[in-house]
């Protein structure tokens, strides 16, 4: 086959429907799923029974029956329900799934008057499947774990499957010194404080992240007093907490430097996205700790973070 006839949308040009699909597949990079994370979730129906409700939401798919087949886009507008057959006296998993049935390629479907994408079940499916298992054209979104002798779908028996075709990233680097030394941080109490001259940062969280990736390097974090021996970790808000490092230094009483890094990953919860939250720097002293702690104009505080999105 050679190139088209013309680009897309060139006055007076005629396209065929396959050009569209591989105009779908250049802005979907090639990947396929569901758009975003609230997109097409499968859940139990609002009355628990014999079937499941799906979500608003849209999703590329991608073609599979041939090579230059394209991606389609495809748009549910409103709730789906499906019914989910009852069992018998065998447990058996089911898989939920949006397939396409293009007539160019596969079935005798009119597409004037059948509807060619719809949400189908794939019944008795392996109990750990999360791709569909005849490769046909379609997406998975849900698999339906059901105990023997069921007919009322819960939502404990739902595994999400879904992937997002391509999850949106956001990430940002901080930078903040100290004007000034800050508070002393000591004790053995094991209360974690935050440095008094670095007041952290104000991070926008997107309304779509899921999860975030934060770093946080402290160059020139100052030590004094006696031995230190403790944890430093970062906050975010006034819930969420980095898993601490242990700061351990025995080089005696003078006043001393050192970098420290503290990174994770965080789960974002749903009441946190879309809101502004504090990103600070703390510090615990631990057993035997006998110095202090603090930061000062020659301390730099830089932060790293990067917000992911997930199906939620």
């Amino acid at each position: 086959m050679a190139l088209f006839q013309a680009p897309i949308l060139t006055n007076g040009a005629t396209h065929p429907a396959q050009q569209f699909r591989m105009l779908v597949r250049d802005l979907a990079r090639g990947s396929e799923g569901i758009t975003q994370g609230d997109d097409m979730k499968v859940t139990q129906r609002s009355t628990p029974g014999a079937g499941v409700s799906v979500s608003d939401g849209s999703a590329v798919i991608k073609g599979r029956a041939n090579a230059w087949q394209g991606h389609y886009a495809a748009c549910n507008i409103g709730t789906a329900d499906v019914p989910i057959a009852s069992t018998g006296g065998t447990a058996r998993s089911d898989m939920v799934i949006l397939r396409v049935k293009d007539p160019d390629y596969e079935g005798s479907l009119n597409p004037a008057t059948a509807q060619i994408d719809y949400f189908d079940v794939i019944s008795n499916v392996s109990s750990s499947a999360t791709v569909i298992p005849d490769g046909s054209t379609g997406i998975p979104l849900a698999r339906i774990d059901l105990p023997a002798n069921t007919s009322v779908v819960t939502n404990a028996m739902i595994t999400d499957i879904r992937k997002i075709a391509n999850p949106r990233r956001d990430r940002t680097l901080y930078t903040q010194s100290p004007a000034s030394l800050s508070n002393l941080i000591t004790g053995v109490s094991s209360l974690y404080t935050a440095f008094t001259t670095a007041p952290g940062w104000n991070i926008a969280i997107p309304d779509w992240a899921t999860s975030a990736k934060i770093k946080i390097d402290i160059a020139g974090f100052r030590m004094s007093g006696g031995y230190i021996f403790g944890g430093l970790r970062g906050k975010v808000g006034p819930l969420l907490t980095m898993q601490p490092v242990t700061i351990d230094d025995d080089q005696g009483t003078s006043t001393r430097r050192m970098t420290a890094v503290v990174a994770d990953t965080l789960t974002i919860p749903s009441l946190f996205r879309g809101t502004t939250q504090l990103l600070r720097a703390e510090f615990a002293g631990g057993t035997y700790n006998t110095g202090s702690a603090s930061v000062d104009s020659s301390t730099t505080f830089i932060a790293d973070v990067e917000f992911e999105e997930a199906p939620r």
